[in-house]
């Protein structure tokens, strides 16, 4: 595994690495507390948004984490974040996390493609063995999206984290394995060609 920094392209969104230059369009878009609602962290505020991006960068910088922005492709605009983190190359393992869509673009394409592109990457790309998801246990939105892009559900540890605004927190673990990815990679084409649209589409968070 190369861990080092890509341009994933789709149809709709290009995952571009993060830099510090995104900081300004992420507050644009990502001080909406309805974003972090459900989340084990949260974001409020400019400052907190530069120290969201540095904790990002500096995963980049000891290669266990490589994130993205997330841009239209038809006009190069940033609409959100994701990336892959807790990079274990010995172990041909990554999570895929920290994912969040602007709410003009939540329920459209860009999640969907975003997903795929880094599935892709890590499977096609890296050849990764396991791909892993973490949800709070009560953020029954995105657990619902995991399990119908065709992640498995492996149970709930319990007070696995700790969250500075709702305290500790129940995780449920999510993994897509290698032989399991053509299944939840044509399940995600014939998404993607069934009609999501950048707007009026049924995505999912």
């Amino acid at each position: 595994m190369r861990v080092e920094p890509v341009t994933l392209e789709g149809s709709v969104v290009r995952l571009t690495p993060l830099s510090a230059g995104d900081h300004p369009r992420l507050c644009e878009i990502g001080l909406e507390p309805a974003l972090w609602e459900c989340t084990t962290i949260r974001v409020r505020t400019a400052e907190e948004m530069l120290d969201y991006v540095r904790a990002a960068l500096a995963g980049r910088d000891a290669r266990t984490a490589l994130p993205f922005a997330i841009r239209l492709r038809e006009t190069d605009q940033v609409v959100g974040t994701t990336r892959f983190h807790s990079i274990a190359p010995d172990h041909r393992r990554v999570e895929i996390g920290f994912t969040w869509v602007g709410v003009p673009w939540q329920r459209t394409a860009v999640n969907t493609e975003s997903k795929y592109l880094l599935l892709r990457h890590a499977f096609e790309g890296w050849e990764c063995g396991r791909v892993e998801f973490k949800a709070d246990a009560e953020n029954h939105r995105s657990r619902a999206a995991l399990s119908r892009i065709g992640a498995t559900e492996e149970g709930v540890l319990r007070h696995y984290l700790h969250s500075a605004h709702r305290g500790p927190r129940d995780v449920a673990i999510y993994s897509i394995l290698r032989g399991e990815w053509p299944a939840v990679k044509a399940r995600l084409e014939q998404r993607m060609s069934g009609g999501l649209a950048l707007r009026g589409g049924k995505d999912v968070p």
